[in-house]
């Protein structure tokens, strides 16, 4: 429950959307795992995607668009979405 959008925040910026969302020190934690901010999310999404089955949640909780959702739910869901004509 913040006003900050980013994935990742600390005390700080959780509630101060003017600073920004890392830094470059917690950024430089991930890098030898060779792991980067938007892979993070990615996987953030689908795991969400696996939890529930509805694309209006995902929109909602990450902001994406109704066919990055539906991408999503297809992914996590197969056997759910697998008779929805494309």
């Amino acid at each position: 429950m913040t006003t900050n959008p980013h994935l990742l925040i600390n005390r700080w910026t959780a509630v101060d959307t003017t600073h920004s969302s890392i830094g470059t020190t917690f950024s430089s934690v991930f890098r030898p795992t060779g792991l980067t901010m938007p892979t993070l999310r990615q996987d953030r999404i689908r795991d969400e995607a696996f939890e529930v089955d509805d694309p209006l949640h995902l929109m909602r909780l990450f902001g994406i668009s109704a066919h990055t959702a539906m991408r999503y739910i297809t992914a996590a869901h197969p056997e759910r979405t697998a008779k929805l004509p494309r």
